[in-house]
């Protein structure tokens, strides 16, 4: 059987035959934006066996095209600095380049940048698609994404030695300012290059709203607060209620292009207004999901917060913190049950919604069991760049890819030998990456990326996340296999608005948190109607905030209560008491009137409606037509 690397380059070979020598179009064969760009240099008459006419400028031209780019080169240097010495180890460089091509930068291995200068991939010189044909520097700036282009996906046959990787960069108000490649030997695998240049990127355009966006309000936006002061938080500066600069991840967060910039409104994509952000942490947009963060003078320069890592190991656990879940009977009872399961050396699956305590509930799990002396390691597979999760989870040898630390990863799996490992937001692992998991769980050890004897393991496994699985496997996003093997033992931790006892909640949480501060009744009953959208973590920071709002020994009343209170309708229990609807009836016959009261009381929030009637989004849509598709959007 043929190696998988000579198979495709021999189908990479007969795709530029049927291109370049009898003028087909090898659909298929090599990638969509490849044969993009091959018709593009086709149009322009680039000749693919010519030589490259590239023509470095002198020394005292690349220095004022540097001086000229000095805040991009400025802000990229950190990045640079750091996958160079990586690059370096591997055989490959990094490269740095404006918003036409030019380079202004590389770095990493001395034998690669002489071997590299002979097709003139070196500083001062111009890498633009139409000058030097399909590149991934190039062709990234023409397509306005990431790009890898490998050996004979090149257009000009010289540059068949290269595997390249760029990224472009993209400054707060949507336009291109430069691009991040790592270049190395096409012989070479580099399969992490991608992912290193894209996280590289996403802390270059993180960077560029340091200085804050004059004249507008800069939001700073996650659903995980964990999140928040990273790259992956979503930033979103407005200014007279127009979205007038995000970065990625802002714009990610409701399905906005970079054209959408000065066009989008803010009453457009949030319920609640920036002063509800300032005030509680929090806000909701108009799916009514909440969004944690901060606004931000736009000339402020921002001091960022410590941000809970994705990763963290602990030895044993420590006494659960103030804001943990207070167990009721049925909570304990669940912890119980999966003590047993987690000893007997199955897995538990803990579902529930953002900031419902998934994680306390999983370290309160862990002291309990007889691992409890042994390490606790925390995995947030949500937080961790696609393209790494794999080095990051299953370690890696000395070299074994394009960014790879000099002595090698050890891995988080091996790093729990002995005691739990938890994966967080499981549901959003890459699908690529879950029939190695799956491997991994079925025969107890694992092969290092880049070779190394087979490792045998020794933990217990606990998962947890917010997604619908059942969802996520009907769409095909996660395997049907791998979700039976982590879901031995299921435990839902619910959401506070189906909790049967919220004033009890708020008295106990309150009772740790306020310091000899009380609330009036009138404080009390507020706090325990509204519905939290953001659960424990939502109570609790605003419990914290009251505290910090007033003295010792004072009375607190609804006057301190965070706007978002004020303005919410009384949040009822269930379906049946909410709406007067009896248990068991049918479905079908819910009245008009009392699905569009539910809405109401919901304040328009299609999926809380839902909920509260107990059936499902597209059943009100189908039933209340599309007056209501429309208030949605």
């Amino acid at each position: 059987m043929a190696h998988p690397q000579s198979q495709s380059e021999r189908h990479l070979g007969q795709a530029r035959r049927a291109f370049f020598e009898h003028g087909g179009a090898p659909v298929g064969k090599v990638p969509d934006t490849i044969l993009r760009s091959w018709m593009r240099c086709q149009r322009l008459g680039l000749e693919s066996a010519g030589a490259p006419q590239i023509e470095p400028v002198t020394a005292a031209r690349l220095k004022e095209m540097r001086e000229r780019h000095e805040k991009l080169w400025r802000l990229a240097r950190a990045e640079l600095e750091l996958l160079s010495s990586d690059a370096a180890a591997t055989g490959s460089i990094v490269i740095l380049t404006d918003e036409d091509g030019w380079i202004l930068d590389a770095e990493g291995s001395a034998k690669f940048l002489d071997r590299a200068g002979r097709v003139a991939l070196m500083p001062g010189a111009c890498w633009n698609e139409a000058q030097v044909g399909t590149n991934a520097i190039g062709t990234a700036i023409v397509e306005g994404r990431s790009v890898v282009v490998h050996g004979g996906e090149h257009y000009l046959v010289p540059h068949g030695i290269l595997s390249c990787s760029a990224s472009p960069i993209y400054d707060p108000y949507g336009t291109q300012v430069g691009v991040l490649d790592i270049s190395g030997d096409a012989k070479v695998q580099h399969m992490h290059a991608l992912g290193l240049a894209r996280l590289a990127v996403a802390n270059i355009e993180h960077r560029y709203f340091d200085d804050g966006i004059p004249d507008a309000e800069l939001l700073r936006l996650h659903r995980d607060p964990a999140l928040l002061g990273t790259a992956r938080e979503g930033l979103l500066a407005f200014r007279n209620g127009r979205l007038v600069a995000a970065n990625q991840a802002g714009l990610q967060l409701f399905g906005l292009e970079r054209g959408e910039l000065g066009r989008a409104s803010y009453t457009g994509l949030f319920e609640d207004a920036p002063g509800k952000l300032r005030d509680d942490g929090v806000l909701l947009d108009r799916q009514g999901r909440a969004l944690y963060g901060r606004v931000e003078d736009g000339q402020a320069r921002p001091k960022r917060p410590a941000a809970r890592p994705p990763i963290t190991v602990s030895a044993a656990a420590n006494p659960p913190p103030a804001d943990a879940p207070l167990f009721d009977a049925a909570q304990e009872a669940e912890l119980v049950r999966a003590c047993r399961v987690l000893d007997a050396g199955l897995p538990v699956l803990v579902q529930g919604q953002t900031g419902t305590g998934k994680e306390v509930f999983a370290r309160e799990l862990h002291r309990r069991c007889a691992r409890a002396g042994k390490p606790f390691v925390a995995v947030n597979c949500a937080a961790l760049p696609e393209g790494l999760i794999e080095a990051e989870l299953f370690g890696y040898e000395d070299g074994a890819f394009t960014g790879a630390r000099k002595n090698g990863n050890p891995g988080l799996v091996r790093q729990a030998d002995g005691g739990v490992l938890f994966l967080d937001e499981i549901g959003d692992m890459p699908l690529a990456l879950q029939p190695r998991l799956l491997r991994v769980l079925q025969e107890r050890e694992l092969s290092p990326l880049g070779g190394g004897k087979p490792i045998k393991l020794d933990f217990a496994l606990v998962c947890a996340t917010h997604r619908e699985m059942d969802s996520a496997i009907a769409e095909g996003r996660f395997r049907p296999d791998l979700y039976y093997r982590i879901a031995h033992h299921t435990v839902r931790i619910p959401s506070l608005d189906a909790h049967g006892d919220r004033a009890g909640l708020v008295r106990a949480l309150w009772q740790r948190l306020g310091q000899g501060r009380r609330l009036t009744d009138e404080a009390q009953a507020q706090l325990a109607a509204y519905s939290w959208p953001g659960n424990l973590r939502q109570l609790s920071a605003c419990l914290r905030t009251l505290v910090a709002l007033s003295d010792p020994q004072d009375v607190i009343g609804i006057e301190l209560l965070p706007s978002y209170l004020h303005d919410a309708r009384p949040a009822l229990p269930g379906p049946s008491l909410a709406i007067g609807v009896p248990p068991g009836t049918d479905l079908e016959s819910l009245t008009e009137a009392a699905m569009r009261d539910a809405l109401a009381r919901c304040q328009g929030n299609i999926t809380h409606a839902a909920r509260m009637l107990g059936i499902s989004r597209s059943t009100l849509y189908r039933r209340l037509g599309q007056d209501v598709r429309d208030k949605q959007h």
